[in-house]
């Protein structure tokens, strides 16, 4: 799975073995309707993707490489409604998956680039837009001007560029080091989080973080605050 998922073909085997059992597995299911579609993309950096099965109609979060084994497996999950781009960085084969799906790509207006000038939604200021009694998206500029989280069920934050865990798994993280557009705004942007709940942190680089309540997900965050503050 590992050298499915990788975006540059580094990875290997000693031996001759095939790989066709573990193209098959993806997306990975990572809890309920939740799962990693795996097959990153080096245009990307190599950020995960993640897609959520919902009857509402499905959702990519961020851009996977549009690879055949996994666009036939989302066709049999019942295909793509939506393709959330948490900012400008993680958009890899965007419209070939649009073309593919006939889904609509919602960015923040801050991030359109030359390469997103198509997308079909676009998200304006910094104000919670909801997409469905499920799904809300979050304005958290820092990391870039127009980053954005997606809140699924209060349950589930996808937050591209913006908080990740640490190694150790038991506390959050932002960095200085790849924050492209300010810091201030995007300690201001953490700070927005404690209005919402959730208990996974799912990025796009990084650790991911599972609590297991909302409350110790939201002091996980008081934590990180204090410390940056």
């Amino acid at each position: 799975m590992a050298l499915v998922a990788c975006p540059t073909a580094s990875i290997g085997t000693a031996h001759k073995t095939s790989a066709a059992a573990a193209a098959r597995s993806f997306p990975e299911p990572v809890e309920e309707e939740v799962s990693y579609c795996g097959y990153a993309a080096e245009s990307s950096f190599g950020a995960s993707s993640y897609f959520i099965r919902r009857p509402g109609g499905n959702v990519l979060v961020d851009s996977p490489r549009a690879a055949g084994p996994l666009i036939k497996r989302l066709r049999e999950l019942g295909g793509v409604r939506w393709l959330f781009l948490s900012h400008r960085d993680d958009v890899a084969d965007h419209e070939e998956l649009a073309r593919v799906f006939g889904c609509e790509r919602i960015l923040h207006r801050d991030d359109v680039t030359r390469q997103t000038s198509d997308v079909e939604r676009i998200i304006e200021g910094d104000e919670p837009v909801r997409l469905a009694d499920d799904l809300t998206v979050i304005p958290v500029p820092g990391h870039t001007r127009g980053s954005a989280a997606l809140l699924y069920r209060d349950t589930f934050l996808f937050t591209g560029d913006h908080l990740w865990a640490t190694d150790e798994q038991d506390a959050l993280e932002m960095s200085r080091g790849v924050c492209w557009y300010s810091w201030p705004e995007q300690v201001k942007s953490l700070a927005k989080l404690l209005d919402f709940r959730f208990h996974w942190v799912l990025p796009g680089h990084g650790r991911r973080l599972r609590t297991e309540s909302p409350e110790e997900m939201r002091a996980k965050v008081v934590e990180l605050l204090a410390q940056l503050r």
